[in-house]
């Protein structure tokens, strides 16, 4: 399936009580049951919607990943990827990030006891004096925002294999239609939804794509226990603004 058929139709079926082919906003907070438990798939909208469902079917498509997750904003997305570590972890990054996400690392997630060590990564062999056994994660933002400096992601994620870490890419100024970090070698993609993706100015979201399930199972944990997770209105919004994606990145 090409790129831009993934973008109008993936994970988009038609609705089943309706046959509309346009994914419906199903604004509701809770579902009925036969029974507790028994249900169609669906309890309790911080943690599954349809419309929302559908979205994260079409961003996994998009990014050549099983699985996608859509938060409140690329912040929430970076907030539960760094809720995967514990105190005495460390992290390897860059030192040319998105300001949010220096914030969030430096002010917040430094303040429980994780390390971020923060490079020149346009030269990916620097990363391998700072691996320990505390390193748990490497996190790459490439083309950078807003000085558009480049990360060779392939070579990071030979390194982070090697070692076993979790690599994670900001994928927010390629977008997926320009480069797939999965396809690389990155366990799991990031992207502030707001921007390209959107592609209109008028919705803030975050998401998560990968592939592996026992990660995304954790991931999903986060998600509806903390519970930045996003509307079924800004569910449709995105998934119209995904439509014209491949238009917008020619």
């Amino acid at each position: 399936m090409k790129f831009g058929t993934k973008a109008i139709h993936a994970g988009q079926e038609p609705d089943p009580t309706t046959g509309a082919v346009m994914t419906p906003i199903y604004q509701t907070s809770t579902y009925w049951q036969k029974s507790p438990g028994d249900n169609k798939g669906y309890e309790y909208s911080r943690g599954t919607n349809p419309t929302r469902k559908a979205l994260e079917s079409c961003l996994a498509a998009l990014e050549n990943a099983q699985f996608g997750l859509a938060f409140s904003s690329g912040m929430g997305a970076t907030d539960a990827v760094m809720k995967l570590l514990m105190q005495g972890d460390e992290v390897i990054t860059g030192n040319d990030l998105y300001g949010g996400s220096y914030r969030m690392f430096t002010r917040i997630f430094a303040n429980y006891g994780i390390k971020f060590h923060f490079l020149d990564l346009s030269e990916p062999d620097n990363i391998r004096h700072y691996i320990n056994d505390k390193t748990r994660l490497i996190w790459i933002e490439t083309p950078t925002n807003p000085t558009m400096q480049i990360v060779d992601i392939a070579a990071v994620a030979k390194i982070s294999k090697e070692k076993n870490l979790l690599l994670v890419v900001d994928n927010t100024f390629a977008s997926p239609y320009l480069q797939n970090p999965i396809d690389l070698g990155a366990d799991i993609v990031m992207h502030s939804v707001t921007k390209y993706i959107s592609g209109h100015s008028d919705v803030v979201m975050g998401a998560l794509m990968l592939n592996d399930e026992d990660l995304y199972k954790r991931l999903w944990f986060i998600y509806n226990a903390c519970g930045a997770t996003p509307g079924p209105m800004d569910s449709f919004l995105v998934l119209r603004g995904i439509k014209t994606l491949h238009l917008r990145c020619c």
